[in-house]
């Protein structure tokens, strides 16, 4: 994994994306020495999107077995549960 700062991404931008795209690097950018951002190629970004949405429907299922027999809140009650109008 390569780190560049802000300035040399700006500068190098179709570089990196070349070297991400087709050489599988991964280049983290950094604002004064800390790090903000990533470039990475898409079978990456890809790959973490799949995980997201593992995670999320593994969530769903969990809260639906928490729910167990119980039938679902009302809009309106959920509303009020959290003290929205």
């Amino acid at each position: 994994m390569t780190r560049i700062g802000m300035s040399e991404a700006r500068n190098t931008l179709p570089e990196a994306a070349n070297r991400v795209a087709y050489g599988g690097d991964r280049i983290v950018v950094q604002r004064r020495g800390r790090d903000i951002a990533a470039l990475v190629s898409m079978a990456d970004f890809r790959l973490l999107e799949e995980l997201e949405e593992r995670a999320d429907l593994q969530a769903v299922a969990e809260a639906m077995a928490e729910q167990g027999d119980r039938p679902p809140k009302s809009w309106t009650d959920a509303k009020a549960e959290l003290g929205l109008k």
